[in-house]
């Protein structure tokens, strides 16, 4: 991916953040995989997930294989500008994270399964960086759109930290917040990982199991 500034790992004050744009940046209009329209438009009944996980290109991949994912799409969230280019982001003067938006069908699978995905699909405790992507658009976050899906977050953040805990991991550092607007990236980070195969992946998770279905849902 692309590392200018990649040390920057101090989030970036609303005073101080890049002013952003009132149009939205050019991006595709056809999801590479599902030959679906590629919009934020939710079809009634299902419902949508929100994560930051690390560089969003491998992260995009682990959920459009999921059976009962009707869409995922990339972007920016959690900042400051309003429409930022891929470079601003990565300039750390926006404060937005590298988030993959899902829309799915809660009869198929649920927040749950997502979650413990999220969890084990990426290293939590490490701060404003995954692996060798360093800065605030690589933080780990969960950005919830229900009630009931910031006490599954919560609960299972606790149980995954004993387990994490119990392994030499250090405390998670996942920001767990109601759902700021999404950003769409540019149409090239629209699922790459589907047009470059062989293309950077940087995501690793910790070999640590989630405990979903056991103190979790306590």
């Amino acid at each position: 991916m692309f590392f200018m500034n990649r040390k920057k790992a101090e989030m970036v004050s609303p005073d101080e953040a890049m002013p952003g744009r009132d149009v939205a940046i050019p991006s595709a209009s056809t999801h590479f995989v599902f030959s679906r329209p590629l919009t934020s438009d939710v079809p009634e009944g299902f419902e949508v997930a929100m994560f930051g996980m690390g560089c969003f290109w491998g992260v995009e991949r682990m959920f459009w294989k999921l059976e009962g994912v009707h869409l995922t799409m990339v972007g920016y969230a959690g900042g400051f500008t309003p429409n930022a280019t891929y470079q601003e982001v990565c300039s750390g003067q926006t404060g937005h994270n590298e988030v993959v938006r899902i829309v799915y069908d809660p009869n198929v699978i649920s927040f749950e399964e997502l979650i413990k995905i999220f969890w084990e699909g990426h290293d939590p405790t490490q701060g404003m960086r995954q692996g060798n992507d360093a800065g605030t658009q690589y933080r780990s976050g969960v950005y919830v759109f229900s009630d009931a899906q910031k006490s599954i977050a919560e609960a299972t953040k606790t149980a995954f930290g004993e387990r994490l805990g119990g392994a030499g991991f250090g405390d998670i550092t996942t920001e767990i917040v109601p759902a700021p607007p999404f950003y769409f990236a540019e149409d090239y980070h629209q699922q790459y990982l589907a047009k470059n195969p062989n293309g950077y992946c940087g995501i690793g998770g910790t070999g640590v199991t989630c405990p979903i279905g056991m103190r979790a849902n306590a």
